[in-house]
């Protein structure tokens, strides 16, 4: 049997297509995004402003596409990740996040990732798929707490600018009336630096930007990011010189600390040195140890100094607090790879 195209995660200029392949007016498109992202019906017999004819033409080639995640594990802090299969079979990881007034969903956008940092199990799996726009769209969509959540962050499985397409279509949904009609200020998108994508971003969105940095050093860096190569935080850095995040975009840098790595106040004057001039925050992140990788979590204490070093200089700096570390749902450690391995046997 051949397989249904979703609706769920289509623009409306793609909505528009379908509406005139069915023989629909253009503006039924709008009316299919009001059934599908506002009243979030689950079936296309559901779209009862359409008419019966072309619903059943509808349902011959297309259905909402949505659906549930194949499982899920809370943490002892209230975290819950969910599990996710796509339909070319690959596993993701989506993480609720509960938080004083907050509650953030970490999505993925690849299964996978070709990044490649050290410290990270997404990257220790190797690059398997990118995600639609459909399964994006559908880790928010879907989890139980859908209706609820106050803010999402695209900093699960995989680098979101080496899926730029498919992202992109997600935050104009997110953010469009059409669609869940979002602040931009409630989304933060991370990367590793992914040039082209990361200018398409400035030049196109307004929501809140996540760069992971790690080392003011370059070769360092490198050691700890390989792509560090193709994509300079130098060059970055100079792009992002560019633009100005003195007003509603908010532009963060994520540093995971490392014990003797990266941890010294001569880092952090390095690290000040470097973003001296750009209205930004460093967030300072907890290393969760990974099988097989030397590298080692830092004290309390070492933070502190740190954080309290960059504020010194000028640099706004937090501590993130860790979160889910106990179900693998903490920051670089999330990796469908061994639950794929589990529903395998």
């Amino acid at each position: 049997m051949k397989r249904k195209i979703p609706l769920s995660g289509m623009t409306l200029t793609e909505l528009k297509d379908v509406a005139a392949q069915t023989g629909m007016p253009s503006y039924s498109a709008a009316q299919m995004a009001d059934w599908l992202y506002k009243k979030r019906i689950p079936a296309i017999a559901e779209m009862t402003n359409l008419p019966a004819a072309k619903r059943v033409l509808l349902e011959e080639t297309y259905e909402t596409g949505l659906y549930a995640p194949e499982d899920s594990v809370r943490s002892s802090d209230g975290t819950v990740k969910y599990l996710f299969r796509t339909q070319s079979g690959h596993s993701v990881e989506t993480v609720c996040i509960p938080s004083d007034e907050r509650l953030t969903l970490c999505v993925s956008s690849q299964a996978g990732c070709r990044m490649k940092c050290l410290f990270c199990m997404t990257g220790k799996q190797g690059f398997n798929a990118q995600l639609t726009a459909h399964e994006i769209f559908n880790q928010i969509h879907a989890v139980p707490e859908s209706n609820l959540l106050t803010n999402i962050v695209f900093m699960g499985m995989g680098e979101p600018f080496d899926n730029a397409d498919e992202v992109f279509k997600v935050l104009e949904i997110l953010t469009s009336p059409y669609g869940y009609g979002w602040s931009p200020k409630r989304i933060t998108v991370s990367t590793i630096g992914h040039t082209k994508g990361l200018r398409r971003f400035l030049e196109e969105s307004s929501c809140h930007l996540a760069v992971s940095i790690h080392s003011p050093y370059p070769n360092e860096r490198q050691s700890l990011m390989p792509m560090e190569k193709v994509y300079p935080i130098a060059e970055t850095i100079r792009l992002l010189r560019q633009y100005d995040f003195s007003h509603q975009q908010r532009l963060s840098f994520e540093y995971i600390l490392f014990e003797k790595k990266n941890d010294s106040l001569q880092h952090a004057k390095a690290l000040a040195g470097l973003l001296k001039g750009i209205s930004c925050r460093v967030n300072l992140i907890c290393y969760h140890a990974i099988p097989g990788v030397p590298l080692k979590s830092c004290s309390l204490q070492t933070m502190e100094n740190f954080r309290n070093a960059l504020n010194d200089m000028g640099i706004i700096s937090t501590i993130r607090t860790s979160r889910g570390e106990d179900i693998l749902a903490a920051c670089g450690m999330l990796s469908g790879k061994n639950r794929e391995k589990r529903s395998n046997e």
